[in-house]
């Protein structure tokens, strides 16, 4: 019930997003004296509509978005009214059409920014110090956190009565202790700990010298066995490997807390994260296309792929379902602000699109000026369709390909 919750309130939450986003062009559009004729959320059948002044307002009955009708979009709309043509958008200043174009994305950072400042102080941001690489990882001290047990399967999921008791804790070990040697091998980082850890065998017996509150101890016990693929391959074969039934305790919290006006400073920084990360995980998606068929066609999820809006419902129902509220509003973030940025991109019939077309005409027309020529007018979008027609393909294949993946082969990150 809780997984079902939180795929809901998910995909609700990017309905609001989408209809907020039509929302900042509808609102600007008015503002700037445009006319506009409808405001819908979601599309096909209409469930319900009210018109106040000369806009409709409803509700359609299927929930994927949603839509605004301003009136000359471009020159080539034949269904504007003569009486409305001195406010279609067309006719309109190069800048204000940027601002009602870009108001959509506006809107999808706004939210990104806010939600983001609101998680800032209440339950902190990802701390940009917190190891995230392998490397750094193996640099952390070998300060332990306890399992319970050991879990045979190279899986995410918690302990079971069937599973063995972790070797660490037969030896008496506690969260918190830093181990110092093993197996008479002196250990500097987390790193040295797993290479020994390795070079062991399951159901060895080992020597475990340790540091606990400040006070030197030792112990021993036997290994236990789990799957694991080599170190310096992660996504190389899993083999059966020793265990010792511990995880790293890292040295600095993962999350930082910030009071309301720090929290613009870590706000920025977040925002800045995303940004080059939202540039790099864009220059990957043709190159991730394959892997997204390989998933298709039974082939292992790698966790790199692009996911749509049905693998991030998911996602965000396995957040609430594990409570894990922080992840939940962190992909609500990183959607914003990738469909922000994405939105922007200059190809038709994105908003980037009408952009790119609205100022290559202004700066056309002020070229043509300078040489004493007569303005060459608007640009024939007519001649643009094939172009459009081709992203409209391309793109619907690829959001295909992506739910498909999302629903045969899911991403997740929590074991169900």
């Amino acid at each position: 019930m809780a997984y079902l919750l939180g795929v809901v309130l998910f995909a609700l939450a990017i309905l609001v997003s989408v209809s907020l986003h039509e929302a900042g062009h509808m609102l600007t559009a008015k503002a700037f004296g445009m006319k506009v004729t409808r405001y819908f959320v979601g599309f096909g059948p209409t469930l319900w509509s009210v018109k106040r002044g000369e806009t409709e307002y409803g509700v359609k009955g299927i929930p994927l978005g949603g839509f605004c009708k301003i009136v000359g979009m471009t020159p080539h709309d034949d269904d504007v009214d003569p009486a409305d043509e001195p406010r279609a958008m067309w006719r309109y200043p190069v800048w204000k059409r940027t601002i009602v174009m870009s108001a959509g994305s506006i809107t999808h950072f706004a939210l990104a920014l806010v939600a983001t400042w609101i998680m800032a102080i209440s339950a902190g941001l990802p701390n940009p110090d917190f190891p995230t690489t392998d490397a750094e990882v193996r640099q952390e001290p070998a300060v332990i956190a306890l399992s319970d047990c050991v879990v045979p399967e190279i899986v995410n999921r918690a302990c079971t009565a069937g599973d063995p008791v972790s070797p660490a804790a037969q030896a008496n070990l506690r969260d918190g202790d830093r181990i110092t040697s093993f197996n008479g091998a002196p250990i500097n980082n987390y790193g040295d700990l797993l290479t020994g850890l390795r070079a062991a065998k399951p159901g060895d017996k080992v020597a475990i010298s340790y540091v606990r509150d400040g006070q030197p101890g030792t112990t021993s016990t036997v290994l236990g066995q789990t799957q694991r693929p080599p170190l310096d391959d992660p996504k190389g074969q899993v083999g059966p490997v020793s265990a010792l039934g511990i995880g790293l305790r890292y040295s600095t919290p993962n999350r930082v807390e910030y009071g309301p006006v720090s929290a613009l400073g870590g706000t920025a920084r977040l925002t800045g994260d995303m940004a080059v990360g939202t540039y790099e995980a864009m220059k990957r998606i043709p190159q991730k296309v394959p892997a997204l068929w390989t998933a298709i066609t039974g082939g292992e999820r790698d966790m790199d792929t692009p996911i749509s809006v049905v693998g991030a419902s998911r996602l965000g129902g396995e957040a609430v379902e594990n409570n894990a509220w922080l992840i939940f509003f962190m992909l609500f973030i990183s959607l914003n602000f990738f469909i922000g940025v994405f939105n922007l991109l200059p190809l038709l019939p994105l908003d980037g699109g009408h952009i790119a077309i609205a100022w290559f005409e202004r700066a056309r027309s002020w070229v043509f000026a300078r040489f004493g020529k007569p303005d060459p007018g608007r640009v024939d979008y007519l001649k643009l369709m094939p172009i459009t027609y081709a992203v409209i393909l391309i793109g619907g294949a690829f959001t295909l390909l992506t739910i498909t993946a999302d629903v045969v082969n899911p991403i997740t990150l929590f074991s169900r």
